[in-house]
């Protein structure tokens, strides 16, 4: 069996109706997937909109109101806003209002998201796989240091993100970004928001196969697609043809994963329905083979049956996950194929999961004998001079440019061998290591208290001190073990799927009052044993506890691990003395503790 495209635009019923859809003027056609009736499905013929969000979509597509920041908002200031721009529509232009200043994480659970808000604002830029040559470095650091105040954090959707943006100069940020090829265009929202692509595509000595053509395709045909601008919520794109799977493809809405086919050779495998939260679900995977040529297509018809077939009524409930869920695998293909694509696809075993992180840390070769470098700001945290630096480093160096990557880090492309070790050096002295420690090679954190109106604890400044405390306390750990720290439970910074993981809420202190802490995960991860770790009932442990709590448990792994133990497999069976941080730490050849 081979597989083709079609001539024809796949999934389109009557006059251009969405596949699946019912036609005008007549009655719902029968549908395979019957269940949720009452969920707010477009193809079962509910389109009236069944709550606020639902609604200000359908009274405008969100897309519309960049005219109105250029021409209005722009001019007229933050108290001229329409509130359903402000906290709706804005968001499909990258646009949330970040949190005001003076408000402590008790207030979040008091307060309404809009009574934290503050006049301005948290920008995304779109990178998708894009390799950041100078003139793009530069510019995102110059916006960085000219509008936000020096804030450019990398997220692990290989976003930068700024803070402290005024509506006045939101034009003339636009202006620069997009002068050298980067928007902002659908990085929040309802949207296909940024995509993930490997770091390392078209240059890996052991890469499968180079996805970054289909994500730059996908790109250029769909984001900004007016038809696509009103999905039922957020809907995450990974592409990866390295065989470390280095996009986190099991926590993502829809993955392209690369796999060989023994007679059509290299291709991506499709799985669908991944996400996190406080419903974390790992994506299922449908064990076929697609070409290259063939994925957007692909892509636009998962996309497509989210649009069509998602679930409206409870934003809990709105994310692709659930439907996968409930369809089955084996339902939602043979929708996408006899619905969307018009055609079946081709069987084929799903890839093996790795055993190794794929960050991509440190000096490697590339296949054209070149080099590339992977370094660790401290969990994401840059400002707009670093991105200057570092644009200056890769010029100064004859570097081909950087790529973001999905884990807060940042990987520099194309390095003659000869000036790699200067390279590194100069990059060290920005501030971005090639060599960190284990601490500052796998701790992530997300935004947190200090601008995101959900948070409930501080995330970024906290987990930097527990870098620099645990670097301190076991300096030469021999193993790898991950800290996630997040500010809530929406699990931005991937909390569950850890070793350690460390979910921000409000916990009771000493002395019996309120103080920030954290629910505590215990051995999650990705690859060949992915699972959502352990969560200890009723443990949890103050901010301020942190550093003593950590270095409990990992001495305690350290003393009763056999061989190669890994921490992720330890857990599972540790008993919970150890796991609760009543384990006494004592000295040990992995890394002084004190």
């Amino acid at each position: 069996m081979t597989s083709s495209a079609t001539s024809a635009r796949p999934g389109q019923g009557p006059a251009g109706h969405p596949a699946g859809a019912p036609s005008p003027g007549s009655p719902t056609r029968p549908s395979r997937p019957r269940a949720r009736r009452g969920e707010g499905q477009w193809a079962l013929g509910y389109r009236e909109p069944l709550n606020a969000n639902e609604q200000l979509k359908k009274d405008d597509n969100p897309l519309h109101v960049r005219a109105r920041i250029e021409n209005i908002y722009a001019h007229r200031g933050f108290a001229s806003i329409d509130p359903s721009d402000l906290r709706g529509r804005f968001r499909w232009w990258g646009l949330y209002t970040q949190r005001a200043e003076g408000f402590d994480g008790m207030a979040t659970s008091r307060l309404e998201p809009h009574e934290l808000e503050a006049d301005r604002f948290m920008m995304r830029v779109r990178t998708d796989g894009f390799v950041l040559g100078p003139d793009q470095l530069r510019a995102l650091g110059e916006v960085s240091t000219a509008y936000a105040q020096g804030t450019a954090d990398v997220t692990d959707r290989c976003n930068i993100q700024y803070h402290w943006i005024r509506i006045e100069d939101v034009p003339a940020i636009w202006e620069r970004l997009e002068s050298v090829g980067l928007e902002t265009q659908e990085a929040c929202g309802d949207s296909p928001r940024p995509f993930l692509g490997s770091p390392v595509a078209g240059v890996a000595v052991d890469e499968i196969i180079d996805g970054s053509p289909a994500l730059a395709e996908i790109k250029a045909r769909f984001i900004g697609d007016p038809e696509l601008a009103n999905l039922p919520r957020k809907f995450k794109t990974a592409v990866t043809g390295h065989p470390s799977h280095d996009v986190a493809p099991e926590v993502n809405d829809v993955a392209f994963v690369g796999t060989v086919h023994p007679e059509h050779g290299p291709g991506f495998d499709l799985w669908v329905g991944g996400g996190l939260s406080t419903n974390p679900m790992l994506a299922a995977k449908l064990g076929v083979w697609i070409p290259l040529e063939e994925v957007a297509d692909v892509w636009h018809g998962v996309i497509r049956i989210f649009r069509d077939y998602g679930y409206r009524r409870l934003r809990t409930k709105a994310r692709l996950k659930f439907l996968v869920a409930d369809w089955g695998v084996e339902k939602f293909r043979e929708v996408l194929e006899d619905d969307y694509l018009g055609r079946g696809l081709v069987d084929c075993p799903s890839p093996a999961s790795p055993t190794r992180n794929g960050d991509h840390i440190g000096v490697h070769e590339q296949k054209d004998g070149l080099r590339y470098v992977g370094v660790a700001p401290v969990v994401g945290r840059l400002t707009g001079s670093t991105l200057v630096d570092l644009a200056e480093v890769v010029e100064r160096h004859g570097a081909l440019g950087a790529r973001l990557t999905a884990y807060q880090k940042i990987v520099v492309l194309g390095v003659r061998p000869e000036v790699v070790e200067a390279l590194v050096d100069d990059l060290r002295a920005i501030g971005l290591e090639a060599r960190p420690s284990n601490w500052r090679r796998r701790t992530m954190a997300c935004t947190g208290l200090e601008f995101c109106k959900l948070a409930l604890v501080d995330t970024k400044s906290r987990a930097q001190a527990l870098v620099a405390e645990l670097e301190r306390r076991f300096p030469d750990l021999d193993t790898p073990i991950s800290v996630n720290v997040n500010g809530c439970p929406n699990a931005c910074a991937r909390t569950q799927i850890a070793d350690i993981g460390l979910k921000g809420q409000q916990v009771l202190g000493p002395d019996g009052e309120q103080v920030e802490g954290f629910q505590v995960h215990l051995g999650g991860a990705l690859g060949a044993d992915a699972n959502f770790g352990r969560k200890l009932r009723a443990h949890k442990v103050t901010s301020a506890g942190l550093d003593d709590y950590v270095t409990s448990v990992v001495s305690a792994y350290l003393a009763d691990r056999v061989d190669d133990e890994s921490f992720a497999a330890w857990v599972v069976r540790a008993d919970e003395e150890m796991l609760t941080g009543a384990f006494e730490p004592a000295a040990s050849s992995s890394g002084a503790v004190s």
